[in-house]
Order: C-alpha cells, then sequence, then structure tokens
C-alpha cells in the first residue's frame, strides 16, 4: 500500500463556494502540511475524506480502500482532532475513557491514561472547566488511544499558546516514530507545518495550487527584493510581487531549476528564501501595491 489518502477529482459544490477537481495523495508513512486561507476548502476537503456529506463528483480512498464503501473498517484505523472540541461538555476525562473503550476495538485505557497524566489533565473535572488548551490536548489523547495508523487534525495547534504548541508538536513527531503512521495536518500556522511536514499541499478557493514535498516546494521559490524599476528585468517565472515606494519584494518560481536567471542580474536584486507563509500571500494576492 502506497497512500494513506488518496482523493482524486473530488467535486462538492454550496452555495458561493465550490471545491474543484481537488486532488493529492499522502504517501503512507509521512506527515502532509494542508494549507491555504480560511474559507479556502480545507475542512470541507476533511469531511469529504471522513464521508460527511455526500460529494458531487470524485474518488476517496483510505489505506487502499474507498471511503464510502468501507467506512465502518477505515474508521476503526484513523483518528480526528478538529479545532472545536466535539465532546460533550458537562463528561470528565475519566467518563470518556468508558465511552469511547465501547467505541474503538483497539481501544488502550493504559495509552490513555497515560496521555491524561503526562498532558497534566484532570481526570474528574468537568471538560466545560478546561481551557483551550486542555480540550485540545484531550482531543489528541483520545486519538492516539486506539493504534490508528492516521490521524486527520483539523488546526489542532491554532490559539494555543507557543509552550502548548510545541508539547502538541512533540507528540505528534513521537508518533510518527512508528513508519507505518501517517498525518494529514491543515493549519494556517505555516512554521508549525516548516517543522514537521513532509508534503505540502496548498488550496486556494476551493481548488488545489501545489502538492509536492515541501523541500521541493521551498527550493522552488524564492523571494527577490529590488528598485520598483526594476522587476520587468526579473526573467524567471514571477508568481506575484507586493511593489512599494520604497521597492518591490517578488516571489519566483523554479529558481532551483534556473538560479542563474536571477542571479545574473546583479548587486541590485537580494535573492531570499520563501518560507511557506511567503508562498502563501503571494499565491493568494498576486501582485499588491503600497503606492
Amino acid at each position: 500500500m502506497e497512500h494513506a489518502i488518496e482523493v482524486k477529482n473530488l467535486v462538492k459544490n454550496y452555495d458561493g463556494f465550490s471545491l474543484k477537481d481537488v486532488s493529492f495523495n499522502l504517501p503512507c508513512g509521512t506527515v502532509m502540511g494542508f494549507i491555504g486561507q480560511n474559507g479556502a476548502g480545507k475542512t470541507t476537503t476533511i469531511k469529504a475524506i471522513l464521508n460527511l456529506f455526500k460529494r458531487n463528483g470524485g474518488d476517496i480512498k483510505i489505506f487502499g480502500l474507498d471511503n464510502i464503501k468501507d467506512e465502518e473498517k477505515i474508521k476503526e484505523d484513523i483518528s480526528v482532532v478538529f479545532d472545536e472540541i466535539c465532546f460533550h461538555d458537562t463528561l470528565n476525562a475519566y467518563q470518556l475513557n468508558k465511552v469511547f473503550s465501547y467505541i474503538y476495538k483497539n481501544w488502550s485505557e493504559k495509552t490513555y491514561l497515560d496521555f491524561i497524566e503526562k498532558f497534566e489533565l484532570p481526570l474528574k473535572k468537568k471538560i466545560k472547566t478546561f481551557s483551550r488548551g486542555m480540550k485540545m490536548k484531550l482531543q489528541i489523547a483520545v486519538a492516539l488511544s486506539h493504534e490508528a495508523k492516521l490521524l486527520i487534525l483539523d488546526e489542532p495547534t491554532s490559539g494555543l499558546d507557543p509552550v502548548v504548541r510545541i508539547e502538541v508538536l512533540d507528540v505528534f513527531r513521537e508518533y510518527m516514530q512508528d513508519e507505518s503512521r501517517s498525518i494529514l495536518i491543515s493549519s494556517h500556522l505555516t512554521a508549525d507545518l516548516e517543522k514537521i511536514a513532509d508534503y505540502i499541499t496548498f488550496i486556494d478557493k476551493g481548488k488545489i495550487l501545489l502538492s509536492e514535498s515541501k523541500d521541493k516546494i521551498l527550493e522552488s521559490h524564492r523571494i527577490i527584493k529590488c528598485g520598483k524599476d526594476k522587476v520587468s528585468e526579473i526573467k524567471a517565472e514571477i508568481i506575484g510581487s507586493r511593489i512599494t515606494e520604497f521597492g518591490a519584494e517578488v516571489l519566483v518560481k523554479d529558481f532551483a531549476n534556473n538560479p542563474g536567471a536571477t542571479l545574473a542580474l546583479g548587486d541590485s536584486f537580494i535573492c531570499e528564501g520563501a518560507a511557506l507563509d511567503d508562498i502563501m500571500r503571494f499565491y493568494c494576492k498576486g501582485g499588491e501595491t503600497g503606492l
């Protein structure tokens, strides 16, 4: 089995928004960061993968199995963490242990209680008294306690303080030490994804713009800084630019394949690496001007 997730030509139409032939693959044993602006289609795609609504077209396979026909079997082997907690807020962590022991065949009470202790979560306090960080840790404790082979995470670090975010990312790294496991993580916090992702899929307005290895994406894009009158001299493929009265910042693509095209321009141009944040900004905004 080569891929944990295969999405092919996924279509979902809403009033005012559509997923348009969304296709990407998550190789087994890897972490894929799923990025895009709010409203770009990340959560809709994840819900389609989980078969939470009827789609208008396309095919989705998880572990090589059809996500509709084989839904029950598939969901034994996946865990999901959403931005908002889905547990009833009058329950406590101890009661959740009992609930999930009836849901998952491979539920491990020991693993769950070990995570509760690791995360310093109270067993008997109601979930409604938990902070946002505590609720996210509780979701992760549940997600990692039934031997799931695939984690699907929708904004798991959004709104968390830096200390908790680092703690959560470390847990995901530990999970991936078993090379048979995979993670699809949706987030607009691209700095987190640069630390743990092997692949990046970038969606904008319901359409996939990029889907390949993180290293390849970062290597093939550069930021060129120059005077605003020098932009026309850049020969590389321009994705977008930001022009102000002080100068210009230009995102170029395929730099790794043709670095000489830019380097030959001389001292009037400064070439810098592009972060995922930069890449998202220029692809989404295109040409901007501060004039």
